[in-house]
């Protein structure tokens, strides 16, 4: 049976960070990833296949994106090496100091994760839009901000995009991704510098985004790790003598495999790795002394989106980074309601297609082909329209569990959230209400999407909690460094184990707290 020092699952901004720093210790290092390795050819904006990901059926439907439907509250996930980074709108901001100074473990303050921060910030190579590269929202961000006196909450936020200093808008196509740059970055991989194509959620054509597949995870292969594409963990059981065997499907083989391990990091993600570990405890009674808390303190981390329309004025979502600039309202001098409001864009999914189809063999060079990839080129669907977009601080009202089917009343084995839209109504309300007042006072004519209005439903792609952090196996399913209570050796390191919303994107928070729990488990 295979052995190793170190087995991790998941390879997000949790499980790359731990990884990286554990193979650099010198540990011996697996990798097990669910979802496929992509390369920018494979990417769907690029060849327009392997959209989505199937849980039940992952043999058969393993594409790039997850998106689960829980009723009140539906969750985007990333599925391939590289998470979550796969998919994220590129934001890399540190939370807010005064975040950590309730509902976390004591050893974790601001202070602690600073030095992490900046090392995040190092490995992921976070930039700021240029000044002469701001897009049209980007623009009318700072004027709605301006047009409502809040100005100094205006700010161009940081990103994990490469930008070349050099690129405008106004020389000839200026998307065209033969404007991108080739450079090679700190791991030796090969990268390009972004052209606005507006594709980043559907996988960056000219690798500008810095996604962990090419500097975390590049680093730890380096330093010897290995990793495994469709390798689906599905328990974890302890060994008398110590450490774990987990059980894991191979599907790419079809077929079941064993591994044990000395410590085993879970960093597949909030959903993922509250999921797995639930299994283990109720379902297959591997972990049966995981804390009673698993799976409760659930938050959407209040993300919500208004589209608005714009007659007069050309906005071009579907063109430049995903999100560029925020208005800052986490003080909660807004009626107590603290968000952070941000820009929006879309990828151009039609563009995209008739450019895929106007360079196949079959079109390519006809009076046909050449026409699609013109309209492709050309292609701006959403011109008049706004997507605010925006994160708010909610409070964590969702229970993940595992239920019974109908058609299976003994077995447990249907994940499921109880999730209480009125943990999040304050927040996530006053996020809606502010997009409306910058829709109105910039001319605009704003929607709240009715499945708020009416259902109290919502989509989160920030999912957190669900095996969180505390002091004591009374309070939460982890200590400070990610070790679960009650097992030692086994670690949750990822999203799962934040213990509140932060208000604003989370992945340079989760990627600091990883490189905390790795310096704590190396020392």
């Amino acid at each position: 049976m295979e052995q190793r020092d170190v087995l991790v699952i998941g390879s997000g901004f949790g499980g790359s960070v731990m990884a990286c720093r554990l193979a650099e210790k010198g540990a011996d290092v697996l990798v097990l990833e669910r979802g496929r390795r992509w390369q920018p050819e494979d990417y769907p904006s690029v060849s327009q296949q392997h959209w989505l990901w199937d849980e039940d059926e992952p043999e058969k439907q393993n594409g790039w994106i997850d998106f689960r439907y829980f009723g009140d509250m539906s969750i985007a996930m990333g599925a391939g090496v590289g998470g979550g980074s796969l998919i994220y709108a590129n934001v890399s901001v540190e939370a807010k100091p005064e975040v950590f100074e309730q509902g976390w473990p004591q050893a974790i303050r601001y202070d602690v994760l600073k030095p992490h921060y900046d090392t995040t910030g190092v490995m992921l190579n976070v930039q700021s839009l240029p000044d002469n590269q701001w897009t049209p929202r980007t623009r009318l961000m700072k004027e709605s901000a301006e047009a409502i006196g809040a100005g100094e909450r205006f700010r161009v936020v940081p990103q994990a995009i490469t930008f070349d200093p050099d690129w405008h808008d106004q020389r000839d196509d200026p998307y065209d991704y033969r404007h991108s740059k080739p450079w090679t970055n700190a791991q030796g991989r090969q990268q390009g510098t972004c052209v606005h194509c507006g594709n980043c959620d559907i996988g960056c054509p000219v690798q500008a985004k810095n996604t962990l597949d090419l500097n975390y995870l590049a680093r730890a292969e380096q330093a010897g790790a290995e990793i495994r594409p469709l390798h689906h963990v599905r328990t974890i059981t302890p060994l008398s003598g110590g450490g774990y065997e987990v059980l894991v499907r191979d599907l790419d083989a079809r077929c079941w495999r064993r591994i044990r391990a000395d410590r085993v990091v879970v960093a597949a993600g909030s959903v993922g790795s509250t999921e797995l570990l639930l299994r283990c405890r109720d379902q297959f009674r591997t972990l049966p002394k995981l804390s009673r808390t698993l799976g409760h303190g659930w938050s959407s981390n209040g993300d919500f989106a208004t589209p608005a329309y714009y007659g007069d004025r050309t906005l071009s979502p579907t063109r430049g980074p995903t999100i560029t600039s925020a208005i800052d309202y986490l003080d909660g001098d807004e009626k107590g309601a603290r968000y952070f409001v941000e820009d929006g864009g879309v990828p151009d999914l039609l563009g995209n297609l008739l450019e895929h189809l106007g360079q196949e063999k079959r079109f390519l060079g006809t009076r046909l082909g050449a026409a699609m990839l013109e309209y492709g080129e050309a292609s701006d669907p959403f011109a008049h329209m706004m997507p605010w977009f925006g994160q708010a601080m909610d409070d964590p009202g969702g229970v993940f569990s595992l239920a019974r089917r109908w058609y299976w009343p003994w077995k447990r084995d249907r994940l499921k959230l109880r999730w209480d839209y009125r943990a999040a109504q304050k927040a996530v309300q006053g996020l809606a209400d502010r997009h409306q007042t910058l829709t109105d006072a910039t001319g605009g004519k704003g929607m709240t999407p009715a499945t708020w209005r009416w259902f109290k439903n919502l989509v989160t792609p920030h999912p957190l909690g669900g095996c969180n952090m505390a002091d004591s196996v009374e309070q939460g399913v982890v200590n400070h460094a990610g070790e679960v209570f009650n097992y030692p050796g086994l670690f949750v390191v990822d999203g799962a184990m934040v213990p509140r919303s932060l208000g604003l994107n989370p992945s340079r928070t989760i990627a600091a707290l990883a490189e905390y729990a790795a310096s704590q488990l190396t020392r």
